[in-house]
């Protein structure tokens, strides 16, 4: 199979292409930093001859989004991985940080899975996994921007995924939303969590077995998954108040 990973430099996104490598399948890595993407390139050629494509692109961009498309239109899976996030109270915190932020987040994973949706559906077969995050289920003060970035692909994939029911079609969309992850994506969010971080290369391995048994929300660990329950039954003030305090002690 043919697979699109953004992201693919490091973090999660480096070793879901290790597990999808070590299964002879066809990788496209995409991330702005040429000189990372090459050495895990190279890393995975070490164990595996399958062809790996690296793009050296800015998603944040959106006309490279649509170059990124348009350039490699036949793909079996999309990854959208790229991503992070910042931490601070909403009025102190950078907008353009922000922005940057939000059109990476958000438009990019727009762009493209709205783009590979609709080929995908022409074929009547394809994968979509989205990342999101716990996060992407409550809201989060001190963290306003990155809550609210995930929360929006957990609710457009949501949306996809009914409609993409009521068609009967073979296509499929999924989530990763994990808890901290132990990446770089502390140390570009300016954070420090105080609580367990999930291993990156043990949430890859569970979110690409799921993902192959064709699982919508796939939320590693259990901890994790006690704590999508609890949104639910408690009212979004208290969930508030709750997150304010973990965030707090990050700022």
């Amino acid at each position: 199979m043919k697979i699109l990973i953004t992201g693919a430099s490091s973090g999660i996104g480096k070793d879901m292409a290790k597990v999808l490598n070590k299964k002879g399948n066809e990788l496209i890595l995409i991330a702005k930093n040429k000189e990372k993407l090459e050495k895990v390139k190279e890393e995975l050629e070490k164990t595996n001859n399958a062809k790996i494509q690296i793009i050296s692109k800015d998603i944040s961009k959106e006309e490279n989004c649509i170059e990124i498309y348009e350039q490699n239109k036949n793909i079996d899976i999309l990854i959208n991985n790229a991503g992070f996030g910042d931490c601070g109270n909403f009025t102190k915190t950078s907008l353009e940080k922000e922005i940057n932020m939000i059109n990476t987040n958000i438009i990019a994973y727009h762009i493209l899975t709205k783009l590979y949706l609709k080929t995908m559906k022409e074929k009547n077969s394809g994968k979509i996994l989205n990342v999101a995050s716990i996060a992407g289920f409550m809201p989060g003060p001190l963290m306003a921007t990155y809550y609210a970035t995930k929360a929006y692909v957990v609710r457009l994939s949501e949306a996809i995924r009914e409609e993409l029911k009521k068609e009967k079609s073979k296509v499929q969309i999924s989530i990763l939303a994990p808890g901290p992850v132990n990446t770089n994506f502390n140390n570009v969010a300016n954070v420090k969590f105080h609580m367990r971080e999930a291993n990156s290369m043990q949430v890859a391995k569970y979110a690409i077995k799921k993902l192959e048994k064709g699982k919508f929300y796939i939320i590693p660990g259990i901890d994790i998954k006690i704590a999508k329950i609890a949104v639910k039954l408690f009212p979004t003030t208290l969930i508030s108040k709750v997150n304010y305090k973990i965030q707090e002690r990050k700022v």
